[in-house]
């Protein structure tokens, strides 16, 4: 029996996802600002390629966007948006790979780095490959909706990966065809066929061997370490603790208060702070942890002055922020922005 998504380990979704959705929904005419905040995410965060968002949030999101945008198919709409960079490290290891078989082993493996709770298995079938797709949690309506965005994404990808799409690759899908797909099956360059037994995608294996246009041998090793890394660090990140922050770091209004992260994540304020006690934490601590990071950004990549860096961060007035930061560094935040900016001296 399959977890809920409610229950699951919540490893969080990549924020670039949902900045790149936003922006679909702001052409299709829906007020994607308003949206985003009033799922309590702040839309200027969401495009920091290292920031999570907790999965309540992210279900919250896409739900209503379906909802707002009366667009069944916003899944398939997303797959096309979604170009290799935005996937991150593992978008670099798959476009410097040497072969569409070596780009596909990479999905295999570090999927969950990209979408926490799927999972590829790769089996052989006479003359073809076929790499099925499976969630180990319930997504409820979301589920529909992540396998369009994963499945047709591949298409898409390997159409970017080998400069054309890929002869003999056709897609099955679980279930009866979704009165919304005809409308969308002109643009997907491949046959897709439903009431199959799995969600998959199937690919000649004679195609496997097809190169990709943007092979780096350096660098699809160095960008393969670092998926190994990331996805040991996120398995280290699956504390409540992180949990916690994943909310705290996306959060607007900011900083957060700690009924509204509580709510985010199904639980009482008193658990919450329970469970942040069992692991040596606080919510508080986390809230400074997230401050002290957003406020050296803010000190040395703009032009913001200590007024406007202290409203950002919750801050009555400058003297708060100044007094809290000293607390934190030793030095002031005028101290600190000189420090940054001070140019570095040749010999």
């Amino acid at each position: 029996m399959r977890a809920s998504v409610s229950t699951a380990q919540d490893l969080g979704m990549p924020a670039i996802y949902l900045h790149t959705l936003a922006g679909l929904l702001y052409r299709i005419g829906v007020d994607e600002q308003d949206l985003l905040l009033r799922v309590g995410l702040d839309p200027s965060r969401l495009n920091c390629p290292e920031l999570r968002v907790s999965q309540a949030q992210a279900s919250e999101f896409v739900t209503r966007a379906i909802i707002e945008s009366g667009e069944p198919g916003l899944g398939i709409l997303l797959a096309r948006e979604m170009k290799l960079p935005l996937h991150g490290t593992l978008g670099t290891a798959v476009m410097s790979s040497r072969t569409l078989r070596d780009a596909l082993e990479l999905v295999t493996r570090y999927l969950t780095l990209r979408v926490p709770h799927l999972k590829v298995n790769r089996h052989k079938l006479e003359d073809h490959a076929r790499y099925t797709v499976s969630c180990d949690v319930d997504m409820g309506p979301l589920q529909g909706f992540i396998l369009d965005a994963t499945l047709f994404g591949c298409v898409f990808m390997g159409a970017q990966l080998t400069g054309t799409p890929v002869d003999g690759t056709r897609i099955v899908r679980q279930g009866p065809e979704p009165h919304y797909f005809p409308r969308f099956r002109q643009i997907i360059p491949v046959p897709v066929e439903y009431e199959a037994r799995e969600d998959a995608l199937i690919i000649p294996e004679s195609r496997l061997a097809l190169p990709i246009r943007f092979t780096n041998d350096q660098l699809a090793a160095a960008s393969r370490a670092q998926c190994e890394e990331a996805l040991q660090r996120l398995t280290e990140d699956a504390c409540f603790a992180s949990r916690v922050r994943r909310v705290i770091e996306t959060s607007h209004p900011f900083p957060p208060k700690l009924a509204r992260v509580a709510g985010t994540l199904f639980v009482s304020e008193r658990t919450l702070k329970r469970r942040l006690q069992e692991e040596d934490a606080s919510f508080q601590n986390l809230v400074d942890q997230v401050r002290l990071e957003r406020a050296g950004e803010l000190l040395t990549s703009t032009g913001m002055n200590l007024s406007q860096i202290a409203d950002a961060l919750g801050y009555a007035d400058a003297a708060n922020f100044t007094r809290a930061f000293k607390r934190w560094t030793g030095e002031s935040p005028s101290q600190y922005r000189n420090k940054a900016l001070r140019p570095v001296a040749t010999a």
